[in-house]
């Protein structure tokens, strides 16, 4: 039987009885779960290991590479702009970048950056090799591109080209990376222990991701569909996650590294409408714009019925999260989420490193999802 470490409030005594269950029924590898409620954290556990050969364990200050868990920071980033007057999601991006404009681009809003409905999912441009950690290569390709579908009347999932997209953004207005940004004005003051661009420092505490092997490509298959042609655009593998390039690069979109205590001391700030662990970040109405609906039917990429806010999936009907309106998520490829309740005050998120074939969850994190409500019905 697995050791878990951490600790629980009684009250979320079955988040814990779920997270070891995982473990027993589920093939987990390593992972980490955390809770927090009111701004406070109520559950923060670990346990396994931090390698496929299961000879080192999964320690309190392990990191992983959680893929678009990421895309949570960066749409933070966003958020806190626009809630310090500092940017209008509803400007023209062009306003910010005025190299975006070309292409038909000219009409483009920052927030349809945030809902994966600019029409820039991907690249016609090839990007291969190093050419993906060059920033203003990926950011002029992305300005010189021109949108697959009418922007703003569907989403069509970004999976890579988000964090590009809003990063520059980010990087126009205050002259700051995304990393850099997120790191000074979110990271540090909430004291998360999560990184857009990795120091190598670091490195010896990430684990390592396991996976059967499969590719984004391989799941949406080969033809010149939106979701092919979208993982087709510099999509790396898994294998290539251990990378120095890959862990030093900033790609918000999908390379953050961190922990589940890390994922939930920043989102948290959302879920508690905008203080969190004694620091005061942002605005009620600031963080209520998350739930600011832009898209509302099937996404043309990930071929599921989504609900997108500002920068974030919406709990619906057809995509139920929990029993309440008010909530928000999303899921990194093989199995990280993060949910926040605005209702609630809830906010938990879940991070592994081994590898479920799914773009949104799997059962392990929703397991845990189901307990945490459980838990406050009790």
């Amino acid at each position: 039987m697995t050791e878990i470490h951490g600790f629980a409030d009684e009250k979320f005594a079955p988040v814990k009885e779920a997270f070891a269950a995982n473990f027993e029924n589920r093939d987990e590898i390593g992972a980490s779960v955390a809770v927090s409620v009111e701004g406070e954290m109520v559950l923060d556990l670990w346990g396994g290991y931090r390698d496929g050969d299961r000879t080192e364990f999964w320690e309190e200050d392990t990191i992983v590479n959680v893929y678009s868990t990421t895309k949570t920071m960066a749409a933070l980033c966003a958020l806190l702009l626009a809630d310090r007057g500092e940017l209008d999601l509803h400007a023209p991006v062009a306003k910010y970048w005025p190299e975006f404009a070309q292409n038909g681009k000219d009409k483009v809003q920052v927030c349809h950056f945030l809902s994966h409905s600019a029409g820039l999912a991907g690249l016609d441009e090839p990007i291969t090799g190093d050419d993906i950690y060059d920033w203003h290569r990926v950011v002029d390709a992305l300005a010189r591109q021109t949108p697959w579908w009418e922007p703003g009347s569907a989403s069509g999932y970004h999976a890579m080209t988000q964090g590009h997209l809003i990063g520059e953004v980010v990087r126009r207005v205050t002259g700051k990376t995304l990393g850099t940004y997120f790191r000074e004005e979110i990271a540090e003051p909430l004291q998360a222990d999560f990184h857009i661009g990795t120091a190598p420092e670091d490195f010896h505490r990430i684990g390592e991701l396991v996976s059967d092997g499969a590719t984004l490509s391989g799941q949406v298959g080969q033809g010149d569909s939106i979701a092919a042609r979208t993982f087709r655009s510099f999509m790396p593998g898994p294998e290539g996650s251990g990378s120095a390039a890959w862990r030093t690069a900033e790609i918000p979109a999908a390379n953050g590294h961190g922990n589940a205590r890390s994922v939930v001391r920043v989102q948290s700030v959302i879920a508690n409408l905008g203080s969190a662990f004694g620091v005061n970040l942002m605005t009620e109405a600031g963080c209520r714009r998350v739930f600011e609906e832009q898209t509302n039917g099937r996404d043309l990429v990930l071929g599921l019925p989504l609900r997108f806010g500002m920068g974030y999936g919406l709990n619906s009907e057809l995509v139920p999260l929990g029993p309440n309106p008010n909530m928000a998520f999303w899921a990194g490829w093989g199995g990280s989420l993060v949910v926040v309740d605005q209702d609630a005050r809830m906010c938990i998120s879940y991070v592994m490193n081994r590898m479920a074939t799914t773009l949104v969850g799997d059962l392990r994190g929703f397991s845990l999802l189901r307990a945490a409500y459980q838990s406050l019905a009790s």
